[in-house]
Parts: structure tokens; C-alpha cells; sequence
């Protein structure tokens, strides 16, 4: 591939070359014998074109959907259970229009937005525990070591992580779950499996987010396993905080197969972050 872009290239600067020695002989015999004024060529682009859509045509008789069609065979994933999950998938659109969206919205409403930023340092600081956990079981030590130092800065520093200092300190935030860790190990996915409430998934997955809550509740750190089965309305805080910093909402890609392209999304991301 390398080699065939040299040689187009070459050609492209050879062609360039001759084009100059040619142009400006032509140019001044006929500035010479007719006296028209000359137009001057818009500078390219920074790639070597010049308004490269002018030429670009559209079929109007494309239709969108005989478009996606075509595409089904890039859009498969193993979903066995579709009927169902497709069934889940709309009551979840509907919940996220008549609840969880309002909920989100109300929010906003009477939470300034530093108290919005510092529920969403707190729960991601206890969801690093969870990471740091599957870090450890998937040998990357650098990773773990990044992550204890994000819980050590922000537990500390960051008042119980209500604030960030270890992301201005060079140190993001990385996730880990325990489904990537089974998808490490070489644990095929499973069936595709859409859940209430929390969206795409599969039987990996669904499996590593049991162990992971479990987890969590064992571990029980800052105390808030314990206080979330005092007052629940924690985690009700915890599940509308999950939705307000989740950019994704039904029916954004404007699409009869949105259900398919979430699907096919969901399932490469998850191999590509098994794969990091």
C-alpha cells in the first residue's frame, strides 16, 4: 500500500513539474497576442484538491432504506433472542422518554452544574475499585497502577472523589469490567441479549455485571454499599447520574434499523476494548 501511494505520488509530482514548465509559456503567448485578463486558480486545499464537492454527484433516486438494507450483512451479530430483545429495546425508549429523560431534565434543573460534575467524580471514583480489581486480573500492571493512583489522589485530595485532581495530573480515567476481563481470557460473547433499563449487552457481559455488583457490594468502599441499602434514594441518584452523563438517546440516528446499528456498535466497541 505504502509503495503504490510513492508511485502515485511520483506521477502526481512528475505531471506538476511538466504542468509548470508548460503553463507559463502558454500563458504569456496568449497574454501576448490576445489581451484577456487571466483568471487566477484558487490555491488548493491542503490535501491537493480544489473544492473536490463541486464534481461530487448524488443519485436522487437512492433510496435510504434499500441503502441499509445492503448493509444487513455487515450489521449481523449473533442474536438469537431478537424477538424479545426487541420487545425490551422499545420499552426501554419508551422508559427513557417518559421517565428516565424527565428525571435527567429535572436534574439539570435544580442541581447547579459543579453539583452535577461532583456526583459524577464521586460514583466514578467507585467504579475505579471495579477497574483497578480488572486490571489486576489482566496482568496490566501499568493500568493498575494508574488507577490506584486515581483513587489514592481523588479519594484523598478530591475530598472522597467529589473532585478530579488526578485527571490534571496526567492520569484519565480508564474503565474495567469484569466482562472484558472474561473477553480477555478468550470467553466468547455469547447471544446479543438487550437488558431493561441498562441497554446493549450480551451473555458475557450480563455475566460480568453481576460479578462486578457483587464486587462492589463486597468491597463496599467509602461505606456507600452499605448506605445505598439505607437510603435507596442514592441509588436512584446514581442511576440518574448514569443517564445524565450518557450522551446516547433513541431515535438520534434518524434510522428504521436504529436497533440494528446500536446492536453492530455495541459489539465492536466491546472488542476493541477488550482488545486495548
Amino acid at each position: 500500500m505504502v509503495k503504490n501511494l510513492l508511485i502515485v505520488s511520483a506521477l502526481l509530482a512528475s505531471t506538476g513539474a511538466i504542468a509548470a514548465e508548460t503553463a507559463p509559456r502558454a500563458s504569456v503567448i496568449e497574454a501576448d497576442v490576445i489581451d484577456t485578463p487571466v483568471v487566477e486558480t484558487p490555491p488548493p486545499e491542503s490535501d491537493g484538491f480544489t473544492d473536490p464537492l463541486r464534481a461530487l454527484k448524488f443519485n436522487p433516486g437512492l433510496d435510504q432504506r434499500e441503502f441499509e438494507r445492503s448493509t444487513f450483512d455487515a450489521l449481523n451479530v449473533y442474536d438469537p433472542y431478537e424477538s424479545v430483545n426487541r420487545r425490551i429495546y422499545h420499552f426501554n425508549y419508551r422508559f427513557d422518554e417518559w421517565v428516565f429523560l424527565p428525571a435527567v431534565n429535572g436534574y439539570r434543573y435544580i442541581t447547579p452544574h459543579f453539583v452535577r460534575t461532583g456526583v459524577s467524580n464521586f460514583f466514578n471514583n467507585l467504579g475505579d475499585v471495579s477497574s483497578l480489581a480488572n486490571s489486576l486480573l489482566q496482568l496490566k500492571a501499568k493500568r493498575a497502577g494508574q488507577i490506584t493512583a486515581r483513587l489514592m489522589f481523588n479519594t484523598i485530595i478530591g475530598v472522597g472523589g467529589l473532585w478530579d485532581p488526578a485527571t490534571k495530573m496526567g492520569l484519565p480515567r480508564q474503565n474495567e469490567d469484569f466482562g472484558q476481563t472474561l473477553g480477555f481470557y478468550g470467553l466468547d460473547e455469547g447471544p446479543y441479549l438487550m437488558l431493561p433499563l441498562f441497554g446493549p449487552s450480551n451473555l458475557r457481559d450480563t455475566t460480568g455485571l453481576v460479578v462486578d455488583y457483587v464486587g462492589e457490594q463486597e468491597a463496599n468502599f467509602l461505606d456507600f454499599a452499605d448506605a445505598s441499602d439505607d437510603q435507596p434514594a442514592l441509588t436512584v441518584l446514581r442511576a440518574v447520574d448514569k443517564r445524565y452523563t450518557t450522551s446516547f438517546r433513541y431515535g438520534q440516528l434518524n434510522s428504521p434499523f436504529e436497533y440494528e446499528k446500536v446492536r453492530y456498535v455495541y459489539t465492536q466497541a466491546r472488542k476493541l476494548q477488550i482488545a486495548e
